[in-house]
């Protein structure tokens, strides 16, 4: 048995060991990431630790530790009335709200990632806070941030239209725009009708307290109110008087939330440095509300992502993805080539980074290409939302920020939640994107 293959089953026993027994995955995924790099693909330590995803391992804890802070200090609340009143009650648009404004985010060049970081945690607040289902909040925060993910000034974009463009390969900026915006709108549509998103029509107004029904129905605020929690239809209506009240530590924690949105979309500055640069400012000026903010890290998802892509980066280094790749390249069905090419590429990404698995795949996939019995524009649209739409997997960078920023409720369930539901993805996605843009020809 190759090496390859042998990296490939035991991340197959990975998600059996996992999805049977009470293990962290993360932790399975490390000592996986030792045995085989170290039997199998020759490593020494500091070649596996070489995989450790430091970036990522920061942005989660840097971002739940700030939106931590938010949340002991009040801001959280604040922010989820001021949405309330902004949607005038209307609780069933608050999901779309969310998919916008990350679409609009990651259409005007923020990275997928960035901009999931920054809506997650109000977006699930919000759910946890008005009964909203939080897979539909999560995954169509994911989902809006994939569908502007493509536009011709956008990360991925320009990294997809740069890699055609340098191998001489005809493209269309706009065709691939449009693909994953349709897609991710579909799929989000979707799940809306799915997860009971029609169902919150009718809590527009009713689920809400008195005093809040009637602030939303008018636009306004005031310096009190009547805060509503709602727990399936019943509403618990609990008087406090400051709610509303913007005090100094939300002041400074707004700030806070603008400065981290400027540095990360304006100054290119990382998401999780930032983040936790501000969580700490906050906690020295205002320490009684910061005191257990760090409990409030989700170390159970930081260990399970690092070890998790700890692994992949392995399997990176001993070649198991170009292995993948040239076996499907070889085969002499083009059709059936160019779906197995959008399958690597889906599963790939499930686990690993969107960008870096198209800047690896697109290359791979020239030769075939260049034979002219598939069109260049579908199957590139095809490879590229196939390898970002899976983005719900808690394996990924934006899943992994939804979960951790998921409040009020069971983690574990909503991992296998994401999980089941970024497997359901990545089985049917890329064979729908293959039917609609590749066989036709385009």
């Amino acid at each position: 048995m190759s090496a390859e293959l042998l990296s490939i089953l035991v991340l197959a026993v990975l998600f059996v060991v996992g999805t049977t027994r009470s293990v962290n995955m993360g932790a399975l995924a490390f000592a996986a990431a030792f045995g085989v790099g170290t039997l199998a693909a020759g490593l020494d330590a500091d070649g596996i630790f070489a995989g450790f995803p430091g970036d990522l391992f920061v942005v989660l804890v840097g971002v739940t530790y700030f939106f931590a802070i938010a949340r002991a200090n009040g801001t959280t609340d604040w922010l989820v009335h001021a949405g309330i009143r902004l949607v005038r009650g209307r609780i069933a648009l608050i999901p779309w709200v969310m998919f916008t404004v990350t679409g609009v985010l990651t259409a005007i060049g923020a990275v997928s990632p960035a901009a999931v970081a920054i809506v997650a945690p109000l977006a699930m607040g919000f759910a946890a806070r008005y009964g909203i289902k939080p897979l539909l909040m999560g995954a169509l925060v994911v989902h809006g941030a994939q569908a502007g993910g493509f536009s011709p000034i956008s990360i991925y974009g320009s990294t997809v239209n740069g890699i055609l463009e340098r191998e001489g390969l005809p493209g269309s900026p706009i065709a691939l725009f449009l693909a994953s915006l349709f897609a991710n709108l579909a799929i989000a549509a979707l799940l809306f009708v799915a997860l009971g998103g029609l169902r919150l029509r009718g809590r527009d107004l009713g689920d809400l307290g008195d005093e809040e029904a009637k602030e939303a129905k008018e636009g306004g605020g005031g310096s009190g109110g009547t805060g509503g929690t709602v727990t399936g239809t019943r509403t618990r209506s609990t008087p406090d008087a400051g709610l509303l009240r913007l005090t100094p530590a939300r002041i400074a924690t707004l700030v806070g939330l603008v400065a981290l949105v400027v540095a990360v979309l304006v100054f290119d500055l990382d998401a999780g440095l930032t983040a936790i640069t501000l969580a700490v400012l906050l906690a020295v000026v205002w320490p009684e509300d910061s005191k257990a903010a760090v409990a409030h890290i989700t170390w159970p998802t930081v260990l399970l992502i690092c070890g998790m892509l700890t692994y992949v980066a392995v399997l990176q280094e001993m070649g198991t993805i170009d292995w993948a790749g040239e076996h499907v390249g070889s085969i002499g069905i083009p059709l059936l080539a160019a779906l197995l090419f959008c399958y690597i590429g889906a599963v790939v990404s499930a686990f690993a980074s969107s960008v870096g698995i198209i800047g690896a795949l697109i290359p791979l996939a020239v030769p075939f290409l260049e034979q002219g019995e598939i069109g260049v524009v579908g199957m590139v649209a095809a490879l590229s939302v196939s390898a970002t739409v899976v983005d719900v997997s808690p394996f990924s960078t934006n899943g992994a920020l939804v979960l951790a920023a998921a409040e009020d409720t069971d983690r574990e369930r909503f991992f296998r939640q994401l999980m089941l539901y970024g497997g359901a993805v990545t089985l049917l996605a890329p064979l729908v994107l293959w039917l609609a843009l590749v066989v036709p020809g385009l």
